[in-house]
């Protein structure tokens, strides 16, 4: 026999919500830099009745809260999912702790005086 010693046969944990969070974060990575960044394209795509000047200094403001918005949103999702992975790794296998014999577990410990 193979097993780990200790380790409890049968038990699994049923996958939960992690499982289920862990599959979309791809996804979810992907669209929110998407939808963030067609801001920047649209930015650039649909100019206002504005100097060459100040449409780029909208650009330019537009391009910096993308990457703010992009970071931001990178920084929760990664930290959702390290909340998952950590949630799915605490889900493994259960394993059965070493037994600790206790001497006279009854009975309270005497003093040196007999009291």
């Amino acid at each position: 026999m193979n097993d780990v010693p200790g380790k409890l046969h049968g038990r699994k944990t049923p996958p939960g919500l992690e499982r289920k969070i862990l599959r979309k974060m791809p996804l979810m990575f992907v669209a929110t830099t998407v939808i963030t960044v067609s801001l920047s394209v649209l930015a650039r795509l649909l100019p206002g009745e504005e100097s060459d000047y100040e449409a780029a200094k909208t650009v330019a403001t537009v391009d910096i809260f993308v990457l703010a918005t992009v970071a931001t949103i990178w920084t929760a999702l990664l930290t959702i999912t390290i909340g998952c992975v950590i949630v799915h790794i605490m889900k493994g296998p259960a394993y059965v702790a070493d037994a600790y014999p206790l001497d006279a577990a009854d009975t309270p410990k005497r003093d040196a005086n007999g009291d």
